[in-house]
C-alpha cells in the first residue's frame, strides 16, 4: 500500500485513482499549491482529469482533515499536507510560502467562549525570505 493511500484511508476517505494521485501529488510536493496548480502538474499524465474533480477532492479532503487549507494567499486557496501543528510564511517578495515552526504552539489556548466551536486555528506571518531581503534593500 503507498503512503498517499494509507493517509486516505486513515481518514475514512475511499481511494479512487484521482484521490490518490492528487493525495500523493500533495504528499510529494511540500510547496501549498493551489487547485489549478495541482491541476495543471496532474493533467499533463492524466488527461481524462478534470478541474472540478481536483476541487472536489480537494474540498473532501479538506472536510476529512486529510491535508488542510491555508488562506494566507489573498488571491487563491492553498492546500497543505502536513496536518500538524505549524505556522506558515508567505514572502512578499516571491510569494513563495514556507512552513515555519513556532515555540510553544502546540499549547497554544485560547479563552474558553461559550459563543464559539473552534474547529482549526492558524498561524500566518508574512515578510521577506532572505532571498528577497537581499535583492529588496
Amino acid at each position: 500500500m503507498s503512503l498517499a493511500q494509507d493517509h486516505l484511508i486513515s481518514h475514512h476517505i475511499k481511494p479512487s485513482v484521482q484521490r490518490l494521485s492528487i493525495m500523493n501529488y500533495l504528499l510529494q510536493n511540500r510547496t501549498h499549491p493551489t487547485a489549478d496548480m495541482i491541476f495543471s502538474d496532474l493533467y499533463v499524465s492524466m488527461p481524462t482529469l478534470s478541474r472540478t474533480t481536483v476541487y472536489n477532492t480537494l474540498k473532501l479532503l479538506v472536510e476529512e482533515k486529510a491535508i488542510q487549507m491555508i488562506t494566507i494567499d489573498e488571491k487563491n486557496a492553498r492546500y497543505d499536507a502536513d496536518t500538524s501543528l505549524h505556522a506558515h510564511f508567505r514572502c512578499k517578495g516571491c510569494g513563495e510560502i514556507f512552513d515555519i515552526s513556532v515555540l510553544g504552539m502546540e499549547t497554544v489556548r485560547v479563552q474558553a467562549d461559550e459563543r464559539f466551536e473552534i474547529d482549526d486555528m492558524q498561524l500566518y506571518c508574512r515578510g521577506y525570505c532572505k532571498k528577497c531581503k537581499e535583492n529588496h534593500l
